[in-house]
């Protein structure tokens, strides 16, 4: 079991500076998940890891040896890709060996690495099977056997749950909670999903345009956004974001919603935006503000419902089975204790 030290790390393609003097810290034993949008960085810096990217500055130390330079085959890492990259005229035995055979590791040494990867995931009874008979998910599966029998320090998984569809990738990534709790071992896990980044993580790196937005446990991050990107990319439905001005008495805001912070949080005359979770807004007849029913979504256990406050979008998640239909008007009031401000000019969170 191995921890993973950056420290300012810069990739560059071209005159395209992708990751920019990035420092991070990957604990032993810890499940940490990249998360971002599409051209964010996540899977460069992934593949940097792997050493199958030249840097352009800085230093990657794996187990506390400086790897910077090395040969991908020197790093003791394993990893698992988007696609499955299975040889197709392989047994699912002879695809998970193929790395210890090609390395010289002895026969009985494969047998056990093998015997052991294939009970964790289920993959016994299919051994002498090739992949074109087996399905997405016994594939991905073996993808992942495939760099269990390496016995790596640090497992790196780059999107591998993309190509499968909602049911198994659902499965795999409980297969792939219990496989870290079983192992221990050190895993760093790409994706843009950030139901997978909440399940699997047990800490988050948001990332947007080669910078680190913020790092924290899946409830820091969820709960108490560093800025207005992290905020809007968490959460399904979205945060609603309500512009607003800060009143004469430096405590309450004018506009749509007339809410009271706390003293020193804001400064009269500040324009700031206020966060609201959908699972924040409580529908109740006695609530202060109203607000028009535009469109509802049914999720068999709960709604979404989706309202116009002035010209500002909002949306609502409610659980219980009430009748809601379009054009209905819901009087509702907001958890303000649960509420993140953010500086309009900056983006930054308003601690």
């Amino acid at each position: 079991m191995s921890g993973v030290n950056i420290q300012g790390l810069s990739i560059r393609f071209g005159h395209n500076e992708v990751i920019k003097n990035l420092d991070l810290q990957v604990h032993e034993g810890e499940f940490l998940v990249l998360l971002g949008p599409s051209g964010c960085g996540k899977s460069t810096l992934l593949h940097s890891i792997a050493g199958l990217i030249d840097v352009s500055g800085g230093s990657i130390h794996i187990g506390g040896q400086d790897m910077t330079d090395a040969e991908p085959s020197e790093r003791g890492i394993g990893m698992v890709f988007q696609s499955y990259a299975l040889y197709p005229t392989m047994t699912v035995e002879r695809n998970m060996s193929f790395g210890p055979r090609v390395a010289g590791v002895p026969k009985a040494e494969i047998a056990r690495r093998v015997n052991r990867a294939a009970e964790m995931l289920q993959l016994t009874p299919l051994l002498n099977r090739k992949p074109a008979q087996l399905s997405g998910g016994q594939r991905q599966r073996v993808a992942i056997g495939r760099a269990l029998v390496r016995e790596a320090g640090v497992f790196l998984f780059d999107e591998p749950l993309s190509n499968l569809d909602a049911k198994l990738r659902a499965e795999l990534r409980r297969e792939l909670k219990l496989l870290h709790q079983t192992l221990g071992n050190t895993m760093v896990y790409v994706t843009h999903d950030q139901v997978e980044a909440m399940t699997l993580a047990s800490r988050i790196v948001v990332m947007k345009g080669g910078v680190i937005q913020q790092i924290g446990t899946p409830s820091d991050v969820y709960e108490q956004p560093a800025n207005l990107f992290v905020a809007g990319f968490l959460g399904s439905p979205a945060i609603n974001l309500v512009p607003a001005k800060v009143g004469a008495d430096g405590v309450s805001l004018e506009g749509v919603l007339p809410l009271r912070l706390a003293a020193g949080r804001v400064k009269p005359g500040q324009h700031v935006v206020l966060g609201v979770r959908p699972e924040h807004v409580r529908l109740q007849a006695d609530g202060r503000w109203r607000a028009t029913v535009q469109l509802v979504e049914p999720m068999g256990n709960h709604q979404v419902i989706w309202m116009t406050l002035g010209e500002q979008g909002f949306s609502v998640l409610v659980h219980d089975g009430r009748r809601i239909a379009a054009g209905d008007v819901l009087a509702f009031d907001i958890d303000e204790s649960l509420l993140s401000v953010f500086d309009a000019a900056s983006e930054q969170r308003l601690s």
